[in-house]
């Protein structure tokens, strides 16, 4: 027996038309698309009418490139390898000033897409100086040269309701698309809006060409006042009861006395763990078992122990993730963030299935 990882493909679908609407949208699909597969993810969205693409690893975008020939995909970190940024037609980000500056002249033909660092302080041109400057230079240059065809930023706070920082750093960020759309600069591509500002707001920013999603369109919601429905989860994650085993009060289970039994207890040995990337938060709380609700009670790197009761039986299906018990919800528990919860999951060892 092996647990699964498990698609339900047409809630997958559905959930992603009714993230998009009608709306112009930039698909997220790093890190594996959150471990739901490249392959899968890309050719789903492109079914769907998503025909732009991002993510932060030279080796994913050429990928995607395989896959879809005709699309727009966007390197969200700065690389190096220009010849194969130029072959694969990849646009990147222009992360600094002093970036530019450095390379300038080996950037020639590529895409670049200006990148605002706000709050998050984690990559981009400090401020409208900056970008302006950049601009201006660009507009100079004589040689051979980059293309800047976007202009982007990514927002840290949006999923935060009780601070005003994204209020802040939105602020921040329409003042400098409004200055520069005054000065007579025109961009292919603005985007600023991930999951969070885009479900927010309920709409693009006016001058946006795109919403940049991720976690929205793989079932889980960005933040915990979004009604359940909005969006709708299509994985499950379930694996198995090996075996029942009785221990009495007073033994310890699982290692370095993980769990101490305090009566004559039933534990279900089920064969999933951190190996397969349940998360320890995650074992603080319940799985399914025959739809009800059991507490795990030590988890092990191929196995963990859940308490149960006389209804429960070796070969009997255990849910860690579902429709039901929701990765979002998990979140919002304090487990781990969903692309955490998501990214955790080992697809070497769980068995993927997806189901039409």
């Amino acid at each position: 027996m092996t647990a699964v990882w498990q698609l339900n493909e047409q809630v997958f679908r559905q959930n992603v038309r009714n993230v998009v609407q009608d709306n112009t949208v930039m698909a997220v699909v790093k890190n594996n698309a959150y471990n739901y597969g490249l392959t899968f993810a890309v050719r789903t969205f492109l079914d769907e009418g998503i025909h732009t693409f991002s993510t932060t690893s030279l080796s994913e975008a050429i990928r995607i490139r395989e896959i879809a020939p005709h699309a727009t995909i966007f390197l969200m970190n700065v690389s190096r390898e220009f010849d194969l940024l130029r072959k694969h037609n990849i646009h990147m980000t222009l992360p600094s000033k002093e970036f530019y500056f450095q390379y300038k002249n080996e950037l020639y033909d590529i895409q670049v897409h200006l990148e605002f660092e706000n709050l998050l302080h984690r990559s981009g041109l400090k401020n409208l100086e900056e970008i302006q400057d950049v601009l201006r230079d660009h507009e100079k240059n004589q040689d051979e040269k980059m293309k800047i065809t976007g202009l982007w930023t990514h927002f840290g706070y949006a999923d935060e309701f009780d601070v005003n920082d994204y209020e802040i750093e939105k602020e921040a960020w329409l003042n400098i698309v409004s200055v520069l759309t005054q000065e007579g600069y025109q961009f292919e591509f603005i985007h600023a809006q991930n999951s969070a500002s885009y479900m927010r707001e309920k709409q693009l920013f006016p001058h946006h060409t795109h919403a940049r999603v991720g976690i929205a369109l793989y079932g889980s919601r960005p933040f915990s006042q979004m009604p359940r429905e909005h969006i709708q989860q299509a994985l499950t994650v379930k694996a198995n009861v090996i075996q029942v085993r009785t221990v009495n009060e007073g033994d310890h289970c699982g290692y370095s006395f993980a769990y101490t039994a305090p009566k004559k207890t039933q534990l279900a040995v089920v064969d999933v763990g951190y190996g397969d990337g349940i998360l320890r938060t995650r074992a603080q709380h319940e799985v399914l078992i025959h739809g009800k609700r059991y507490p795990i009670r030590a988890l092990m790197m191929s196995h963990m122990f859940v308490e149960v009761d006389d209804d429960v039986m070796a070969n009997d299906e255990v849910v860690i993730y579902s429709p039901e018990l929701r990765i979002d919800d998990y979140t919002f528990k304090g487990v781990g963030a969903n692309s955490e919860q998501l990214s955790a999951l080992n697809i070497d060892s769980l068995i993927k299935e997806y189901q039409s």
